[in-house]
């Protein structure tokens, strides 16, 4: 069984648009309040995770006694009428205006062609809140139609104008405006319909006619995803509207050897990457043994094992880079070591596992037995560390305990920032370091415990590896993070320009490994290591077909620099020491 993801699955860009001013106000705020007039999208899911943030959802203005000094209302993106704009205005709100740009472009047409006296026809859902706000544009010369027989019910009128709610159907917009156009032949029609709407619905024939079955994934009650789902099933394939990953589970999905999925676009890219992952899972290969292999690569990708052994790589590339002999001790110490505080920081880290990832569900399902292996092996770290010396064991004893106090509430209450975690932009960092001193110093500081140019290289060798992965993997989980009002440095800095950084990055890396040997300060094994930015400049090239994968594949793609560094250095190491 196969998995396709449609490229247009998730946020439109106005959604994204809106999502993005709310959340930068959360980020913002300080004891203003925050209200949305009426759900800012249609996914329950969402919603929910921003009235954790202070974002509040009301349907009506008389659900507010009394307006909180300095509230903030926001205008969702289908935008409302001028009468309901003036009412907020007068119950004291200030308004921020989400309503998406090609909203906004059919308001301002309706307005335009009513006040010229042309009645305003407009193609939708006469129920949707996007078209209650055009209607409201168009006053008495405003007629809703949403099917083609209701044009037989018009009556005479003089000059006509045609738009579309931007969400509606391509086939039932051109039916409606057939009929118009046979009663009224001078009619001005503007096909309004959003170009992010017409390639989804155009996406779905495609993958419908390429596919067995069809999910389309978001809110029931989210007008753009319904239509997505009945389009599906007009195309006589089986199709299936979930709004989660949990609605997987009462399926039989065996029959079909070919899966589409797409989204709507109000459904945020960690719940489409959950179903990704369910079905992923469920997915199976013509040779069982690749099955296997691949379905057991997925169980370490899921469990953070494969990160613990990718620590045990860097390690072993770090030794080699500064010429010392490999000692098993270390690789162990540094595997044991990010074993135990990824899993220890997962947990301590709840609101970020909140809506996070594939790990979600396990990590849930076996707490227990979590825990219990991560301090497991953080005794057996120690342990380790201790018996290959007492450098290496203070060592690791310091970095476990700025370990803990990065994360512990050590700053005043009624600061921003309660522990050095919160400081945006710092995980990636943290992160970084903390690797490079367990893989590379902890290596390097038994023999000597002066500082040299080998070791030096190592060390950012290693930082340099863990900060790319961890900045690409951050920029996959931006929309969540946003969400969970995580400042991560692509959040803090933005998509484009922490691609830059990471690309910046890996070009000094390639340049440092070339370097060093040829003036002594690393072995002639930083050569070969060279083939683990080469690997990440593949990763970047795959950056954006990153919807072919799903998140765990994602994640074990990029760790793999680890692996793959490791392995290189292996080989060096083997054939010409």
């Amino acid at each position: 069984m196969s998995v396709k993801l449609a490229n247009t699955a998730g946020f439109c860009m106005g959604v994204r648009r809106a999502m993005d001013m709310v959340l930068d106000m959360a980020r913002r705020k300080g004891h203003e309040a925050i209200f949305t007039y009426g759900p800012l999208i249609h996914n329950p899911q969402t919603i929910e995770l921003l009235r954790k943030r202070g974002i509040v959802p009301i349907r009506s203005l008389d659900e507010i006694a009394n307006t909180p000094p300095g509230a903030a209302m926001i205008i969702r993106t289908h935008g409302i009428s001028p009468a309901e704009r003036q009412k907020i205005k007068e119950k004291g709100f200030r308004i921020v205006d989400a309503t998406c740009p090609k909203v906004a472009h059919v308001q301002a047409i309706i307005r335009k062609h009513a006040a010229a006296g042309y009645a305003v026809l407009i193609v939708g859902d006469r129920e949707h809140p996007e078209v209650n706000g055009l209607f409201g544009f168009a006053g008495e010369r405003g007629i809703v139609l949403g099917a083609p027989e209701d044009v037989e019910c018009l009556p005479e009128l003089e000059k006509v104008c045609v738009v579309a709610q931007t969400t509606q159907s391509i086939e039932e917009f051109a039916a409606i405006v057939g009929r118009i156009r046979e009663k009224f032949p001078e009619a001005v029609v503007f096909d309004t319909i959003c170009d992010s709407t017409e390639k989804r619905q155009s996406e779905i024939k495609t993958l419908a006619s390429e596919t067995d079955a069809v999910f389309i994934v978001g809110g029931r009650n989210s007008a753009n995803t319904r239509r997505l789902a009945e389009l599906a099933r007009l195309q006589g394939k089986p199709s299936f509207h979930i709004e989660t990953d949990d609605e997987l589970r009462g399926i039989d999905i065996s029959p079909y050897r070919r899966i589409g999925v797409s989204a709507g676009a109000s459904t945020p890219n960690w719940i489409i990457d959950r179903v990704m992952d369910h079905l992923t899972d469920r997915q199976g290969k013509r040779k069982e043994v690749f099955r296997l292999l691949f379905k057991g690569w997925v169980f370490t990708v899921r469990t953070d094992i494969y990160s613990a052994t990718g620590a045990g790589c860097l390690s072993l590339a770090a030794t080699l880079i500064q010429g010392l002999p490999v000692n098993l001790l270390h690789l162990l110490t540094a595997s044991l070591y990010v074993f135990a505080m990824h899993i220890l920081n997962r947990f301590i880290n709840r609101k970020a596992s909140s809506i996070s990832s594939f790990r979600e569900e396990s990590y849930l399902l076996h707490e227990k037995i979590y825990i219990t292996l991560a301090i497991l092996s953080m005794v057996l770290a120690l342990s380790a560390s201790f018996v290959a010396g007492p450098a290496s064991f203070i060592l690791l004893f310091a970095i476990t305990l700025l370990g803990l106090l990065y994360t512990a509430n050590l700053l005043p209450p009624g600061w921003r920032f309660q522990s050095l975690k919160d400081i945006p932009g710092s995980k990636n960092i943290a992160t970084a370091v903390a690797w490079a001193a367990v893989t590379a110093l902890l290596p390097g500081i038994e023999p000597s415990l002066v500082l040299t140019p080998r070791l030096a290289v190592a060390f950012l060798f290693t930082a340099g590896i863990v900060f790319i992965r961890s900045a690409l993997s951050d920029i996959l989980d931006i929309q969540s993070d946003r969400l969970i009002g995580r400042e991560t440095l692509p959040v803090l800095i933005g998509e484009k320009r922490t691609l830059l950084l990471i690309e910046g990055t890996s070009v000094v890396l390639l340049m440092l490994l070339v370097a060093a040997p040829l003036v002594g300060w690393s072995t002639y094994a930083g050569f070969i290591l060279s083939t683990s930015v080469f690997y990440i400049w593949i990763c970047l090239k795959l950056y954006d077909k990153r919807s072919a994968f799903s998140g765990v594949v994602l994640e074990g793609l990029l760790e793999s620099s680890y692996i793959v560094a490791g392995v290189s250095a292996l080989l060096w190491w083997t054939v010409w020491t």
